[in-house]
């Protein structure tokens, strides 16, 4: 199985991560200050979906599901940040619950949402590039993130063939299964070395609503230590919402 499960998570091919991609801000959206259940109620502004012929890629084909959703992310509705609404221990951060696509997570306050092609959502410091967050949607027949093999073989895989470059010298921390609402989560750590810098990175991945969840957050390795903190609050605060 263990065999099974590194050449499934091998063969994904996501789209870069949000530093190795064209990023266009977006216009700063604004909402009322008011509880976070009313702010996920409400009505969505939609986006065109974009078509997804091909989508039901058979279980064989892993590569082919993870190229079609890549290329065709799933429709985002407008986030709505409500500083009012900061959970305790998230004071500094701004939520995104993304009914539509069925997550939620948090991110430092002060950074900026960028359109990055193939990203569901991404986060970043306009300061320092290295410091975002991004997530992912592939669709899939799996169930459970377990059944991709091991934490340390779903995550080594996922950073080498996709979270970094093939030019980087990538190194797997550490990685672990959680629980969340019942849910298992892998979380991993990792580093990728360019010839003029290191991202120090943390990922969190899962499966949920017939799709493939990929999050991920770093920074610059001399910022590391300053940043770190706030990288795990972000991974820890991601989960799978409820859909409409």
């Amino acid at each position: 199985m263990a065999a099974a499960a590194v050449s499934t998570a091998a063969a994904l091919t996501l789209p870069r991560r949000a530093d190795h991609a064209r990023a266009t801000p977006l216009r700063r959206r604004h909402c009322a200050v008011r509880p976070l259940a009313a702010a996920s109620s409400s009505n969505p502004a939609q986006q065109p979906a974009t078509s997804t012929s091909g989508d039901a890629a058979v279980e064989g084909s892993p590569r082919r599901q993870v190229l079609v959703a890549g290329a065709a992310a799933a429709a985002a509705f407008v986030s709505r940040p409500c500083p009012a609404a900061f959970a305790e221990g998230t004071k500094g951060f701004l939520p995104v619950i993304d009914r539509k696509a069925g997550y939620s997570f948090v991110y430092p306050f002060g950074w900026q949402e960028v359109s990055v092609q193939g990203q569901d959502k991404v986060y970043k410091d306009v300061i320092e590039p290295l410091e975002s967050v991004s997530i992912n949607m592939i669709k899939t027949t799996k169930e459970d993130i377990r059944d991709l093999g091991p934490p340390n073989e779903v995550a080594e895989a996922l950073v080498r063939k996709v979270l970094a470059p093939p030019t980087q010298k990538t190194k797997l921390i550490e990685a672990k299964q959680t629980e969340i609402d019942g849910r298992a989560y892998y979380t991993f750590e990792f580093t990728a070395q360019a010839p003029n810098f290191t991202r120090h990175a943390l990922g969190t991945i899962t499966i949920a609503n017939g799709k493939f969840y990929t999050l991920a957050t770093g920074a610059n390795e001399r910022r590391w230590d300053k940043m770190k903190d706030r990288l795990r609050t972000i991974v820890d605060s991601f989960k799978i919402e409820t859909k409409v």
